[in-house]
């Protein structure tokens, strides 16, 4: 009999078994894949760590988790500056001083670029309508129309003016000469990977690969005093009120013989030229010594059974499914529902750890 079964061993239950094992229950995780953690599993090919289910850059500012994950394994000084390339044109992510400078010549000081930018503000008058006119009146046209129109729209496979304005609540304007495009205090990779990562987060506690909770849920029930739960929310109860959605991601990745192809780790592309959103040059992360590169690119697509789930669709009917959903996880006795999946919810990888130790904590 354990203490807790866990179902994945992404960020959310690696952390809830870790802790839970500091304090002496008996724990096992079962995972369908065939490897652990998650989405953020890394993989080392041609001595580069590459990751498998996208980029993912480490970013906090809360002390506790930031010192929680260096107790496992040493980050390196990582800072994400994205490039977005559109056509033959490339600019500095987020927008800041270099990219305005950039787009306007003469753009030399922060009030040079507010005249610019609220100027084409004014193009929209009253609450924006759409995508579009909330971009626009955040950021004026010529920024929407060279690094966000083409970016979202392949995203989402919807023209802007068809998408909801609440997908962009913000775009940030800095008016500094600053790529870093994160705001955290703390910001990094982990030297060798994520699995390496969650290796050690899991170090001790028994774990099953290739093993899926549906298979047996009664028996699975049966094997520990309480659940904890990290897969789709809707899976969980057989799908009874309908699917929730998600927009997935096709990767498309590539072993060049060359040192270096496109000198920065992550690079946008913004246009519709072509038919992908990003390419990852995944040494750039680590710094990887290598006379080979490893490429991925990025395709939006839409989900499809058996693909992964990567972004909730936040319309009203989901929205509204997903809160009925969750009024029957409510109910559920000895279960607890944690992490994107089973919350139906964007999360950050600091946030999930933080919801995860939270949770915890709660059950003490």
């Amino acid at each position: 009999m354990y203490d807790y079964l866990i179902v994945g061993s992404g960020l959310f239950g690696a952390t809830f078994a870790n802790l839970a094992k500091k304090d002496g229950k008996k724990v096992l995780v079962i995972d369908k894949r065939d490897h652990i953690a998650g989405n953020i599993y890394t993989e080392n090919i041609e001595g580069i760590n590459v990751h498998k289910y996208g980029a993912h850059i480490f970013h906090t500012d809360y002390k506790e988790v930031w010192e929680y994950v260096n107790s496992f394994v040493e980050f390196n000084r990582y800072t994400n500056s994205p490039i977005a390339r559109i056509g033959n044109e490339v600019y500095n992510m987020p927008f800041n001083m270099n990219t305005f400078s950039k787009i306007w010549s003469d753009v030399f000081t922060p009030e040079d670029a507010l005249r610019h930018i609220n100027e084409e503000r004014k193009e929209i008058s009253g609450e924006p309508k759409n995508l579009e006119e909330q971009a626009i009146s955040l950021v004026g046209r010529t920024i929407y129309e060279k690094l966000v129109k083409g970016y979202t729209e392949k995203q989402w496979n919807r023209d802007c003016k068809d998408l909801p304005a609440f997908i962009i609540k913000r775009l940030p304007v800095r008016l500094i000469y600053d790529n870093n495009y994160f705001n955290d205090r703390y910001q990094g990779i982990p030297i060798g990977g994520y699995t390496k990562l969650v290796e050690k987060m899991l170090e001790g506690i028994e774990v099953r690969l290739n093993t899926n909770f549906f298979d047996n849920i009664e028996e699975y029930k049966k094997m520990a005093n309480k659940i904890v739960y990290t897969g789709p929310l809707d899976e969980y109860f057989n799908y009874s009120l309908g699917e929730l959605e998600w927009r997935s991601l096709r990767f498309e990745t590539k072993i060049l013989d060359v040192e270096n192809y496109q000198g920065n780790a992550v690079v946008n592309y913004t246009g519709h030229e072509v038919d992908y959103t990003r390419v990852i040059e995944h040494k750039h992360f680590e710094n990887a010594e290598s006379n080979k590169t490893v490429l991925t690119y990025e395709y939006p697509t839409d989900y499809q059974k058996g693909m992964e789930k990567y972004y909730t669709i936040n319309d009203d009917r989901n929205n509204k499914s997903a809160d009925e959903y969750r009024k029957l996880a409510s109910k559920e006795e000895n279960v607890i529902f944690g992490g994107r999946l089973a919350e139906y919810k964007y999360y950050d990888m600091d946030d999930v750890i933080k919801s995860a130790m939270d949770t915890y904590m709660q059950e003490k």
